[in-house]
């Protein structure tokens, strides 16, 4: 073989091999390219989902707030942050000596029972009961378990179903008037019910704000 003819013959190879590399940088680039602006959009992507649920979370906990300004403001309802959940000191009160829900709580109640199946679904709810110090402990504590038990099934006829609810039965402890019993001044505000919601998570205790 000629030097020349071999020489043409290694030009040959060489030259095949030269695009076949050229053809695999490309190759490469390209796919570094179509990875870098999948990897760009996903960020994009991911950062305007943040900043949506962001935003959801924001004005959800707003709307909670307008919305226990509202039980305070309009019921006069009390409501404190515990280290576990929420307490609700609402306006439900009895007669003395009876354990019926009375009609001029179902609007506060109803409106109770929105606010926790909405902003605290699945939260555990404990009613308690009080009574007077009229009669003795043992009635007093019986008569404040009726109560509880008749709140709890109001509410759930008022759609509150989705939430656990238990009662607990206190008696004539915890009096708001101590002593005040019967037709005493401030003996109605002894015969009560007060609402404790649990686990009601981060978000819906920053609605709270200031302790009331």
């Amino acid at each position: 073989m000629s030097l020349r003819h071999a020489t043409r013959v290694a030009v040959a190879l060489v030259v095949p091999l030269s695009l076949q590399a050229c053809a695999t940088k490309g190759f490469v680039r390209n796919e570094v390219s179509a990875l870098r602006s999948h990897t760009d959009s996903s960020l994009v992507a991911e950062r305007n989902a943040r900043v949506a649920g962001d935003n959801e979370n924001a004005a959800r906990i707003e709307a909670l707030r307008a919305e226990l300004d509202s039980l305070r403001t309009n019921y006069g309802a009390r409501i404190t942050a515990m280290e576990d959940g929420i307490r609700f000191a609402m306006p439900v009160n009895f007669a003395f000596n009876d354990d019926q829900v009375r009609g001029d709580a179902q609007p506060v109640l109803e409106r109770f029972a929105r606010v926790a199946s909405r902003y605290y679904p699945g939260s555990l709810i404990t009613i308690e009961g009080f009574a007077d110090p009229a009669g003795s402990a043992r009635y007093n504590m019986n008569l404040s378990k009726r109560r509880a038990e008749n709140v709890r099934r109001t509410l759930e006829s008022l759609g509150l179903t989705g939430n656990p609810l238990r009662t607990i039965a206190y008696g004539e402890s915890r009096l708001v008037h101590p002593g005040a019993a019967a037709d005493d001044p401030g003996a109605q505000q002894n015969r009560r019910v007060v609402f404790v919601i649990e686990n009601v998570g981060a978000e819906a205790a920053v609605a709270i704000g200031p302790m009331h």
